[in-house]
């Protein structure tokens, strides 16, 4: 069994961007996604996660990481009117919902980003 500390290890050793993307979306999981998310200064909540959640889902669908306005598209019809607005979204990933959230979803960074 692999304590905390050997999985933060490992966390810098897995090959990332000079952005801090992962280059290889196979080495993500939901430690690491919490690693990357306190480099962003969010404590993830399940509000966090559902978009996570859903932005992994959208990435591997269609094989394209999500710009704002596919994502805000999508999020309404997937979760809800409530949940798809940008100031919603800045408030979860206030550097960019789209940037930030595939960011710490382990997903490449969007083509065109706010």
């Amino acid at each position: 069994m692999h304590t905390h500390k050997k999985i933060l290890y490992t966390y810098e050793k897995i090959e990332k961007d000079s952005e801090g993307y992962l280059k290889r979306t196979k080495d993500w999981n939901t430690i690491l996604a919490e690693e990357i998310a306190k480099k962003e200064n969010i404590n993830l909540s399940s509000d966090h996660w559902k978009i996570i959640i859903f932005i992994r889902k959208f990435y591997f669908k269609f094989n394209i990481t999500p710009s704002m306005r596919m994502l805000i598209k999508s999020i309404k019809q997937e979760i809800g009117e409530s949940k798809s607005n940008s100031i919603y979204l800045f408030k979860l990933f206030p550097k960019g919902p789209a940037k930030q959230a595939s960011k710490i979803a382990g997903i490449p960074k969007p083509v065109k980003c706010l």
